[in-house]
């Protein structure tokens, strides 16, 4: 074969081991088809299929040992709810105690870390099946027993593929990762880039927000990338592609702190430079780094060495003109400031440059001090139930999902026998597909089921009439499942479509699968109604009764990450774990923050008549994040003692400004709670700091550099970074004490939608 054949056959083949599941659910509904028409066992086909789609429900990212190991334990939780089912099943009473009980326990098992999450949920689908399949079976006590072994032979059959598949390719989902974690991050790079255009009346605010919402997903993508990675490590040095990975992954960690900071008000900059080429300039830079960071990404996908490109070198070098003539022409002390803030972003972008130009060699991250991984999972089974339990509270909304699921489950199992005991429990896993933890991804589930239900009983009919042939049916059937898992995240009305086509061909092979259309189509809206009303009245979790306590930990978040940005300022830059860890933990909460706003504004309006508020507070912690990552940015020992005294006393001036914030909304949602005014007034004067001391904390801040001094420019930097932070504060604080005013303390509150 020539080279261009060898080539195109690499590509499909990674293609091939990039669609991953997908593959794994072709192998095994295929196999698992073709053993039942080679036998003429036909009937096992509804349940195999189905507890194999319940296995690969449960699969999470794992190492093949962390695989086999969770395989079994999804295998005795799927035996054990199989069997409880068996026995319950002519005992309606005991049925739906046992269910409820079920649905709320295994939801909780979410507290312990995602892949328990995930073996809960898959356990009730599989609990769910088994009533599907003894219902359609007309099987009550012993005689169903060979329904819930076909089911468990389904759910191991798809484990052996599941393991084999982590044996053979260990490092093809960090792969992916690491795909998906360059790609946003180039897209959270450019579009910050859009941010120097030095135009009058840009909604530079409005900008802040959408960045805000792409950082969110750069810090999930790290969060992602990070455990992926440590389930193939442990506690073991890494070797071959892993440690490559990993050395990516640290690059993408430094390469989002530097993209993430903010070296001065773009408004002011704008202002100043409005005649000038320079914010252009910095603008080009931005921009093909983030490209660089897109092609870094192909490069992974493609498993080819990636070479940094020439033009941002030149870019860079322009850049660094355009600065020298600006000084050249500069004469006003305030232009001089805002240029030093430009050529403290030019020398960030620099080290940005450098730290892409190390993705073509990430083994040279061997040299850092550190490059161990926190590992947040729990150690012991005491670790498992200490989590559970600090769950079981009515302020957790896992609580609240956990009960309102039991809740709503049990409203389904009464409605289906006062509307048509026979096939009506479809009414049930509809109600468990579609209830979500939020009220916006419920309602949005609520119109994806009901459509891709009907999408799939018509294509369904009309598949059924032209193709009458056993045989070119399963192979539809087939195809549906692997769609189904192809696109379950992504594109819900498909998967929904996919599974319902693959429901009616497979009850087709053992009966008449078109006699299941109508019932499915009104059960489905009857699930999707029930998961509707539970998210509405059963405890809802409303997002704005949860932002007192996000915020307050963002705050925390900030002052934990400005005290480990300070040490650094004393003893030199090193990416310590200890620094890493406070700043993921800053952006995680940040990110924690931005996703409870963007779901408040999809919940009913008059829960969230102070939303607006909450959009602005956003803004500001998010900008102010952007500021103490300009400062992690440009970590170096300060080399003037005096100096640097003063700004490491206003920088914890500033970390203790915002534990008192945090302090204060804690405190007034607490006295909320308790429905007391006074409290809440109380709570809010003694979280108030010493107004004196931080004055004149800020005065002795504004002074430690003089106007015309340039000698030390890491304490300039230092201290313009301390004061936009100072700003941010003040702007967070009347943010806060506008948002903890009941609705009718503030007149003419505009709409939230208007903001």
């Amino acid at each position: 074969m020539d080279s261009r054949t060898i080539d195109t056959l690499r590509e499909w083949l990674r293609a091939f081991a990039g669609l991953a599941q997908p593959v794994r659910v072709l192998f095994t509904l295929g196999s698992l088809m073709a053993f039942c028409g080679i036998t003429g066992h036909q009937d096992a086909v509804i349940p195999l299929f189905l507890g194999s789609i319940a296995s690969a429900l449960a699969e999470t990212d794992d190492s093949w040992r962390g695989r086999f190991r969770a395989q079994l334990l999804t295998l005795v939780c799927f035996g054990v709810a199989a069997g409880a089912v068996e026995l319950l099943f002519g005992h309606p009473v005991a049925f739906i105690v046992g269910l409820a009980l079920a649905a709320f326990w295994l939801t909780m098992l979410g507290a312990v870390e995602a892949r328990y999450k995930a073996i809960g949920y898959a356990t009730l689908i599989l609990a769910m099946y088994t009533t599907l399949s003894l219902d359609h079976q007309g099987a009550h006590g012993g005689g169903g027993w060979r329904q819930a072994g076909f089911l468990l032979a389904g759910a191991a059959w798809y484990g052996v593929f599941s393991v084999l598949w982590a044996a053979f390719f260990p490092a093809q989902p960090v792969q992916r990762q690491l795909v998906r974690l360059f790609a946003v991050l180039g897209d959270y790079v450019r579009f910050k880039a859009s941010l120097f255009e030095p135009l009058r009346g840009i909604d530079i605010e409005r900008k802040r927000l959408s960045l805000a919402q792409l950082n969110a997903e750069v810090v999930a993508e790290l969060n992602a990338a990070k455990e992926s990675i440590f389930r193939r490590i442990g506690k073991r040095a890494p070797t071959g592609r892993i440690s490559r990975y990993r050395g990516l992954y640290l690059i993408a960690q430094d390469v989002h702190e530097r993209a993430s900071s903010s070296h001065d008000d773009y408004n002011a900059l704008a202002d100043a430079f409005f005649h000038s080429d320079l914010l252009y300039r910095c603008q080009r830079v931005l921009s093909l780094q983030g490209l660089a960071c897109q092609r870094l990404s192909e490069s992974i996908e493609r498993r080819e060495p990636f070479v940094i490109d020439d033009t941002s070198v030149q870019a860079m070098a322009d850049l660094r003109g355009a600065i020298e003539h600006e000084r050249a022409s500069t004469a006003t002390p305030e232009r001089l400031a805002l240029l030093g803030s430009v050529d403290g972003l030019a020398r960030n972008l620099a080290q940005l440059d450098g730290q892409l130009a190390r993705a073509s060699k990430p083994s040279a991250q061997a040299g850092r001090t550190e490059m161990g991984l926190f590992d947040r999972s729990p150690r012991t089974w005491r670790d498992m139930v200490e989590r559970v339990r600090r769950q079981l509270s009515p302020r957790s909304a896992l609580f609240r999902h956990a009960l309102r699921l039991a809740i709503a489950l049990t409203v389904g199992y009464v409605l289906m026998w006062v509307v048509h005991p026979a096939q009506g429990y479809w009414i049930l896993l509809t109600t468990l597909f579609v209830c979500q933890q939020n009220y916006g991804d419920t309602i949005a589930r609520m119109g994806q089921r009901v459509a891709g239900t009907a999408l799939g009983v018509v294509l369904g009919w009309a598949l059924l009439q032209l193709f009458p042939q056993p045989l070119v049916q399963s192979l539809l059937a087939v195809v549906a499942g692997v769609v189904f898992f192809a696109n379950r995240a992504t594109r819900y009305l498909l998967a929904t479509a996919a599974m319902t086509l693959l429901v009616l061909l497979c009850f087709n092979q053992v009966g008449n699968g078109a006699g299941l259309i109508v019932p499915r189509l009104v059960d489905t809206a009857i699930g999707s109604a029930i998961a509707g009303l539970a998210v509405l009245l059963v405890l809802p979790h409303w997002q704005a009764r949860r932002i007192n306590e996000l915020a307050a930990t963002a705050m925390r978040g900030h002052a934990g990450y400005l005290r480990r940005i300070v040490e650094q300022y004393r003893t030199g830059a090193r990416d310590s774990l200890d620094y890493r860890l406070a700043r993921r933990n800053d952006h995680n909460a940040d990110a924690a923050l931005s996703t409870a706003v963007a779901h408040m504004f999809r919940e009913p309006g008059f829960v969230r008549p102070r939303a607006g508020v909450a959009l602005r507070f956003l803004i500001r912690s998010h900008t102010l994040l952007s500021y103490l990552s300009a400062l992690g940015a440009h970590r170096a020992a300060l080399p003037d003692p005096a100096r640097a005294a003063v700004l490491r006393e206003a920088a914890e001036g500033a970390a203790k400004a915002l534990e008192a914030l945090a302090l204060e909304l804690l405190q007034a949602d607490a006295a909320h709670s308790s429905a007391s005014s006074a409290a809440s007034k109380d709570a809010t004067a003694a979280a108030v700091p010493d107004a004196a001391a931080e004055a004149a904390t800020r005065a002795a801040l504004a002074a430690v550099v003089g106007p015309g001094d340039e000698t030390d420019q890491a304490a300039r930097l230092f201290r313009t970074e301390l004061t936009l932070v100072w700003l941010q504060i003040d702007a967070l604080r009347a943010h806060a004490r506008e948002w903890l005013q009941t609705p009718h303390d503030v007149p003419g509150e505009p709409a939230a939608e208007a903001v």
